[in-house]
């Protein structure tokens, strides 16, 4: 049933579970935070702590429980298991074990799943409107991100391929980042690259430097196949791709149908000779060499003053929450670096690791800066531009339906209406997983997960909105897979309320054990919440006002019940204990009044039935106080953000 209104006492238990950000609890008692100090081991905390220092802030870390699930979740972008938070928070090696769980979780398959959605969304994988890749196209572009990230690509090779790569967009995936601009002129090419690998917005910056940078990308071909949505980008000089009579479909060589110029006369169609560099410097472009790779070559060079800045800042941004230059993709003389030694410290390290990502990776995650308690710790508002604090922020749309349907044992069905026939994903595909930014759910879509248009960081919105409240609160979509999916049930079924299953139900959905406090509210209301009165005979048992747990019963407590009912009316005429002879009725079949001493078959059934009705109320009360739990425990900001 739907929960329209709280019951009385499950305001205690959202209270009791609901992360508190404050300090209103004592260290000894937060689950959230751990007494030992944060030290500045590395260098990136050393540059942090200097920061800090001034703004007279001592940073806390956050506690065991609080990291198992923040590393699972920023790094592989899953919950982790009851058995794995356990054994994480339970593992005596506090020296080492969050390193070993970082690498553990760096080497997991799922991390490549987790991490090409975020790169699909900066390169903009959708097959359909407004950026028209088209499905296999799509596919294959995700594929291909998928496996770089996977073998652990170095980051100036991945970019490279993108920049560079001529071929079929189903067969040579990278060429699909030119497809992804939806304006492909110059001067939009230009900008797709330079806000994607420099994180910079060319509309900030003069026509004239647009204007030299849009020379590079001057010299792009696109020509149909006969497969249909096939397209061939490559390198096209002579401008072939641009003549209407030169793109039959199925034609394999690139033949100009242009007469040739007259002696001495220059095509009027001839691409720039001279292009510029973003920082100024100008270069004549070789007839015998692709612009691109003139371009890929200075971009990728060791000492190019945005390459190496915007990725760091980038990955930097992913994991904490806010850019050391914030917006991450909106680098530019007038917006700054909050610790520009870090940056700077970030950019060597990628730089002397061969542009290995996770490398970069591992510097962050293992310093104390990204193990902060959440809990902010000053009300100055430089201290979040310093990270002082692990910032809170939703979960993305695709990684939250995931734990959801984690946690219940559910799916849910993604399609994509365009074109015909309909896109169905498997039922055991998760939301992370999905190629196709066309692909999508009414949850998806309500959760801000990002239309993949433009490629900006902020086009995906994790902010909180009235119309998700409601959604997790109220919804059918959400009560039916907390009531009827299979991942909860063995809690709903269960006869009484123990500590071993409600830690059990807390490291599931929240990853840390109950504290003594929420184990008291629990037991207290799965044992004696409160549910009204049976309804008379044939009627069904009410669920509570406004329905605050499930008013059906088990298909096993039901035949139970009629198996004791049977039972109660098959009981025989037999004499109590101690009576000498037998109640049944005369021979003129009249009833007698029932003797001091004997069976009395009406009573007994009578018994039989209050006693089942007890069994079936104490039952149905349990289950519903599991069922009001675990709504609760998700409706949790504790939950739906990570902390």
């Amino acid at each position: 049933m739907m929960r329209i209104h709280l019951r009385p006492s499950l305001p205690l238990i959202i209270a009791a579970v609901a992360l508190v950000l404050g300090p209103a609890a004592t260290r000894a008692a937060n689950p959230y935070e751990t007494d030992r100090p944060a030290a500045a081991d590395t260098r990136i905390d050393r540059l942090v702590f200097a920061k800090l220092g001034k703004l007279g802030v001592e940073p806390v870390l956050c506690s065991d429980a609080v990291f198992v699930r923040r590393a699972y979740l920023d790094i592989i972008g899953v919950l982790p298991t009851a058995d794995e938070a356990r054994a994480f928070i339970l593992d005596p090696d506090a020296k080492n074990k969050r390193r070993l769980l970082i690498d553990r979780l760096l080497d997991h398959p799922e991390f490549a799943d987790y991490w090409a959605m975020r790169w699909s969304d900066v390169l903009r994988i959708k097959a359909e409107f407004p950026v028209n890749l088209w499905p296999n196209a799509a596919q294959a572009y995700h594929r291909w991100v998928r496996a770089s990230l996977a073998e652990n690509k170095p980051y100036d090779r991945f970019v490279r391929e993108l920049l560079t790569s001529s071929g079929s967009n189903f067969r040579v995936a990278p060429v699909n980042f030119y497809r992804a601009v939806q304006n492909r002129t110059p001067e939009g090419v230009a900008g797709a690259v330079a806000l994607t690998f420099m994180g910079s917005r060319t509309d900030t910056w003069t026509s004239n430097q647009v204007a030299g940078m849009a020379a590079f990308f001057s010299q792009i071909g696109y020509k149909p196949t006969s497969e249909w949505k096939e397209e061939n980008v490559f390198w096209d000089p002579i401008g072939a791709s641009a003549v209407r009579a030169n793109v039959a479909p199925g034609r394999d060589a690139i033949v100009s149908t242009n007469p040739p110029p007259p002696a001495g006369v220059l095509p009027t169609n001839r691409p720039p000779a001279v292009a510029v560099f973003p920082d100024g410097t100008k270069v004549k472009l070789p007839a015998d060499k692709d612009p691109r790779e003139v371009f890929a070559d200075w971009l990728l060079s060791p000492k190019n003053p945005w390459f190496a800045k915007a990725i760091a800042n980038r990955v930097w941004y992913w994991l904490l929450g806010r850019g050391i230059i914030h917006e991450p993709d909106d680098i530019r003389p007038d917006n700054p670096p909050s610790n520009p030694e870090l940056l700077a410290y970030l950019e060597k390290e990628l730089v002397s690791s061969r542009y290995d990502l996770k490398h970069l990776y591992r510097l962050i995650l293992n310093s104390s800066t990204y193990q902060f308690s959440s809990m902010s710790k000053s009300k100055d508002p430089k201290a979040a531009e310093m990270f002082a604090s692990y910032p809170l922020r939703r979960l993305d749309a695709e990684v939250l339906i995931d734990a959801i349907n984690g946690i219940t044992g559910t799916t849910d069905l993604y399609t994509s209406p365009i074109p015909e026939p309909f896109t169905y994903i498997p039922e055991d595909m998760k939301a992370v997983q999905i190629a196709d930014g066309s692909i999508s759910s009414p949850f998806l879509t309500m959760f801000g997960r990002t239309a993949r248009a433009t490629g900006m960081e902020n086009e995906r919105d994790n902010r909180p909105m009235p119309a998700q409240w409601r959604h997790m609160l109220n919804s059918s979509h959400i009560q039916r897979k907390i009531e009827t999916g299979p991942g909860l049930r063995p809690f709903f079924e269960s006869k009484q309320a123990s500590k071993e299953q409600l830690d059990l139900l807390y490291l599931t959905i929240l990853s840390r054990f109950p504290t003594p406090e929420e184990i008291r509210i629990a037991e207290e209301h799965i044992e004696s919440g409160t549910v009204k009165p049976a309804a008379p005979a044939g009627g069904s048992p009410a669920g509570g006002a406004g329905g605050g747990g499930s008013a059906t019963m088990s298909g096993d407590m039901m035949a139970a019940g009629g198996d004791m009912m049977e039972a109660a009316a098959r009981a025989p005429d037999r004499p109590a204990a101690g009576a000498k002879g037998s109640s049944s009725a005369s021979s003129k079949g009249s009833a007698r009044p029932a003797q001091k001493g004997t069976y009395d078959k009406a009573a007994a059934k009578a018994a039989a039935k209050a006693e089942y009705a007890a069994k079936l109320a104490g039952a149905q009360r349990r289950r519903e106080g599991w069922v009001d739990i675990a709504w609760s425990l998700m409706n949790s900001s504790e939950f739906l953000y990570r902390h």
